[in-house]
């Protein structure tokens, strides 16, 4: 009986915890970059979408920006296409195009019905509707590279109007161009730039490690938070390389345009954003504005 009291009692703390960060959230936007191995396991994408519509349910406005590389690769070989790449971002062709447009339009509808059977509801759009994604051919180091487009103007008033009606709103990253041209974005940009347009308050990535490391090769130079002029040091004196560059650049880029706190996550690790979000310690790495506290209890 006093095992199961404690056990009541550990319940109820995790729920006084989150008081705070429930208050200080209420009513605020967050937006969630989705992908990674998170969308190939079929636990962790319950697990992802659980965390969603909780922040929906107790007063957040979530808007989720998804990605799908991996499963735009599997389309593209279970077709008899071959991918290819250049400085480490795929070629998109026109054939390319069209089968990245189906599949990430698969997976944002597969998102919407799991958010619905939880009780919430959500709709799924793409960065064409409502002309909330603008872009113009991106180019990798002078080199083409397709229809892969760079974003030039995002204009939410869709996300506005969904917000307001109670709806979650999920968005695939498919641009157009001012000749309508349609093109691929990446997930980690328009999330970014999503999330400066709407003034959020938190900017969430979900990823494959499990935050901003000093050295990568060593699990304990976990770095648990940074300011901006601190992880412009790190890039400065050669510590970000890799993937992780890119990423820390768009969590830079946000923070300085108005998001006033950025989360690096495992997205492997279930139900990280919860933890991230409502415990005192959390998880993975924050970047924050120099005027931002992390810690509440601080």
């Amino acid at each position: 009986m006093e095992k199961d009291m404690n056990q009541y009692l550990s319940k109820a703390e995790v729920l006084i915890e989150a008081l705070p960060y429930i208050q200080r959230f209420n009513r605020k936007i967050i937006v969630i970059k989705y992908g990674g191995s998170a969308m190939m396991n079929d636990e962790l994408k319950k697990n992802v979408i659980a965390d969603a519509v909780l922040l929906k349910l107790v007063g957040f406005k979530p808007i989720i920006v998804h990605g799908g590389g991996k499963e735009i690769s599997r389309w593209v070989n279970k077709v008899g296409m071959e991918a290819r790449f250049v400085n480490g971002l795929r070629v998109t062709d026109a054939p390319t195009m069209e089968i990245a447009e189906m599949v990430l339009n698969k997976v944002n509808k597969s998102l919407v019905q799991m958010v619905q059977e939880l009780g919430v509801k959500a709709v799924g759009i793409s960065g064409k509707d409502g002309g909330l994604l603008k872009v113009k051919k991106k180019y990798s180091n002078g080199e083409d590279i397709g229809f892969v487009g760079e974003i030039t103007e995002v204009t939410p008033k869709i996300l506005y109007d969904l917000l307001e009606k109670d709806f979650l709103p999920i968005v695939c990253p498919i641009g157009m161009d001012e000749d309508y041209n349609t093109y691929n974005i990446n997930a980690d940009d328009a999330a970014c730039e999503i999330a400066k347009a709407v003034n959020a308050e938190k900017l969430a990535f979900l990823t494959d490690i499990e935050g901003v490391y000093k050295d990568p090769e060593d699990p304990d130079t976990l770095i648990s938070e940074l300011t901006c002029e601190e992880a412009h040091a790190l890039i400065e004196e050669g510590f970000i390389g890799g993937g992780m560059l890119p990423k820390l650049n768009n969590c830079i880029e946000a923070i300085e345009n108005g998001v006033s706190r950025v989360h690096i996550l495992d997205g492997r690790i279930p139900h990280c954003l919860l933890l991230e979000i409502f415990t005192n310690k959390g998880i993975g790495t924050a970047i924050l504005g120099s005027e931002e506290s992390r810690y509440y209890h601080e």
